[in-house]
């Protein structure tokens, strides 16, 4: 049985704040808070090639997680509903996916949704929740830890995907995490 939600922590832990979606979906599934039948919950890194077989498997909606570049201070969360059907990668921007010939520790959201397509796929509702990076560390030397605002922003980060997947199955009894924040007791900024 394919489960009704994908929700996948993408993102490379040796860069810094991009491994803000691994870090996420490592917490996920350490807390056990959205175990059922109808939620899969995977840490697919740089896998690229394994999220787009994973999305393959027809899930009604995908939760991705990541870092998301969109100029608000470090730390800032977002929810974002992606359009997985005008996700074309830029070719220009990206070459080493011209052709069809994938990279697949280099994949970007797009390039995943795009190799979906290519392979006769489709995909439901696709949701992101973002977390504005602060650092991916020295270029070409990387860093292997979360800055701290971003660190500090993953258990927001957590509650965040949980309330996401709840509204995703509302007919799906699914526990409330036993240790939610308070969200005025974090400077996270969640939109």
């Amino acid at each position: 049985m394919t489960a009704r939600v994908l929700v996948a922590g993408i993102g490379n832990l040796f860069l810094g704040d991009d491994g803000f979606g691994v870090a996420v979906a490592q917490e996920l599934l350490r807390s056990g808070a959205l175990v059922d039948d109808d939620i899969k919950i995977g840490d697919y890194g740089i896998r690229g090639y394994d999220l787009a077989y994973e999305i393959l498997e027809g899930h009604e909606s995908v939760v991705l997680i990541d870092a998301t570049q969109r100029g608000d201070a470090p730390g800032t969360l977002y929810v974002i509903e992606a359009d997985p059907d005008a996700s074309v990668p830029d070719l220009a921007d990206e070459p080493d996916h011209g052709q069809g010939a994938f990279q697949g520790h280099l994949m970007t959201p797009a390039a995943v949704f795009h190799l979906v397509r290519t392979m006769g796929g489709t995909m439901g509702r696709v949701l992101v929740v973002g977390c504005e990076p602060e650092t991916f560390g020295p270029e070409n030397i990387g860093q292997m830890e979360l800055s701290p605002v971003v660190a500090a922003a993953v258990p927001e980060a957590v509650a965040t995907v949980e309330r996401v997947v709840r509204d995703l199955l509302p007919d799906v009894a699914i526990p409330a995490a036993a240790a939610a924040l308070d969200p005025s007791q974090t400077e996270v900024n969640a939109r």
